[in-house]
């Protein structure tokens, strides 16, 4: 598989270590990050900050890693965020074979519309998946195109790409088309009306016989 330039990332050994260190890094416009695997000890890198804020906003990318002129092949596998201004404050990555497979949770996205009136209730919003490294799967869709109330969809019902193994169990439900509870709401305090209007029209003739 060939690698595009976009996905090849220049990456820094970085010798000094600690929370001063990093801030400085990230004030470089860089991103610490460590790289995990194969019993091999975990390397530190610097990784551009720019670069990677464009890679990692789709779930386990890969990159080709240029550390001193060798190339190793990495999957994205925890992004840490500052919650407060969502800056990048550290990446962890795994080492990755060609022809290795790899284990990974893949977003479920749901496309079509279901059936006029009703609703798509996403339970599981992801399935983990066993997949080659080199050709993970950017999402897994769910067509709902026409589904009725009571439809479900389960994690086995699911299309998967080529190659890849259902590790979630296949029992999960991931998909359920509802009636919004608003509209039967409705209906019921029409009745509730009705009725009321019912009873208070008998007590009026009950007052006015007395």
């Amino acid at each position: 598989m060939h690698m595009s330039e976009d996905t090849t990332v220049h990456a820094e050994l970085r010798e000094n270590f600690g929370k001063g260190f990093a801030r400085r890094l990230r004030a470089a416009g860089k991103i610490p990050a460590v790289l995990y695997g194969h019993g091999t000890d975990p390397v530190h890198v610097a990784l551009p900050g720019h670069q990677m804020l464009l890679l990692v906003r789709h779930a386990n990318a890969l990159i080709e890693l240029d550390i001193a002129g060798k190339s190793q092949l990495a999957l994205v596998k925890d992004v840490q965020k500052d919650p407060v201004n969502q800056i990048i404050e550290h990446i962890d990555l795994v080492v990755i074979n060609k022809g290795e497979k790899v284990q990974v949770d893949v977003p479920v996205i749901v496309v079509g519309e279901s059936f006029s009136g009703t609703i798509v209730n996403q339970d599981a919003q992801s399935v983990s998946l066993d997949v080659e490294a080199i050709s993970i799967p950017q999402h897994v869709e769910v067509d709902v195109e026409g589904l009725e109330e009571g439809a479900r969809i389960t994690a086995g019902e699911l299309t998967l790409p080529q190659g890849a193994v259902l590790l979630t169990d296949p029992e999960v439900l991931v998909i359920a088309i509802s009636v919004p509870a608003a509209a039967s709401a409705d209906e019921t305090g029409a009745e509730d009306e009705a009725a009321a209007d019912a009873s208070g029209a008998a007590d009026d003739a009950a007052t006015e016989s007395e």
